[in-house]
């Protein structure tokens, strides 16, 4: 007659309700069911009410509501990041990607608000994880819009580097001698430094001002050149070359500009 140990017997109803739970959370994060893109919906909305809080931080900061909001965002991060990564294959994948562990940092200077506060402008760097996920991009491939989605991303991208920039101008430099006094001057220095406008009437001191200064104008002219020619010239089409596999190409293209390959891509609107 043989014994069952108690810890064996329960150890298999353990792992069967964490396997639920994550084919379920799967379901939810990447399944095309009605119930599924609700849920990714609210997903989506909850992420930019976050983000827009901080983008309000630093105006609303000190204020008696301002940490109560902060670890109730702290909680929501958190619990959301949980999530995720149990609807991963893999979570020590999952771990080594470059916007989860952004995340991780976000979640960190929500939790510690006071002693990390003069990193809190790195928060903004959620819109560029937001980004990453298919559940923004998901709904615009499915209506055809899946063109616009470099456009798109060159658009946060530059709003993400804005308010990055205007972040640690405003930590850095807040001052009467600089002109810095609030966040709105920091804010009217980055977009008129990035345009290269230069009014001249808020400079950021020392040598060290002037070459964060150098190094907003280079980037800024980028990004904007970089928008510009999403912009202006036509969207490529997503259409694997079946000789070399180059994945996209320009929508009347013949052969393909890699291999010489003679293309077949098809109509817009054809099946």
């Amino acid at each position: 007659m043989t014994t069952t140990d108690p810890e064996t017997t329960d150890k298999p109803d353990e792992l069967g309700w964490l396997a639920r739970l994550r084919k379920r959370l799967r379901i939810l994060y990447h399944s095309q069911a009605p119930f599924a893109l609700r849920f990714q919906a609210a997903v989506l909305i909850v992420d930019l009410a976050i983000i827009a809080f901080f983008i309000a931080s630093p105006l609303i900061k000190g204020r008696e509501y301002f940490l109560w909001i902060d670890y109730s965002i702290a909680a929501v991060v958190f619990i959301e990041l949980v999530a995720r990564a149990l609807a991963s294959t893999s979570i020590t994948r999952w771990l080594r990607q470059l916007p989860v562990i952004i995340d991780i940092f976000i979640l960190i200077t929500l939790l510690a608000p006071t002693w990390l506060f003069n990193l809190g402008f790195l928060r903004i760097l959620r819109l560029w994880t937001l980004s990453k996920s298919t559940i923004v991009w998901r709904p615009l491939i499915k209506r055809r819009l899946g063109a616009y989605q470099e456009t798109i991303q060159a658009v946060i991208n530059l709003l993400v580097f804005v308010f990055v920039v205007t972040g640690f101008v405003y930590t850095a430099f807040v001052s009467e001698d600089s002109g810095i006094v609030g966040y709105v001057d920091a804010l009217y220095f980055t977009v008129t430094t990035m345009t290269t406008t230069g009014f001249g009437d808020i400079t950021l001191p020392g040598t060290f001002g002037k070459l964060v200064s150098i190094a907003v104008m280079l980037m800024g002219i980028s990004l904007f050149v970089r928008l510009a020619q999403l912009i202006f010239r036509p969207a490529k089409v997503h259409f694997p070359c079946p000789q070399c596999g180059l994945a996209k190409h320009e929508p009347d293209a013949v052969h393909c500009k890699a291999c010489g390959h003679i293309l077949n891509i098809p109509d817009e609107g054809s099946i």
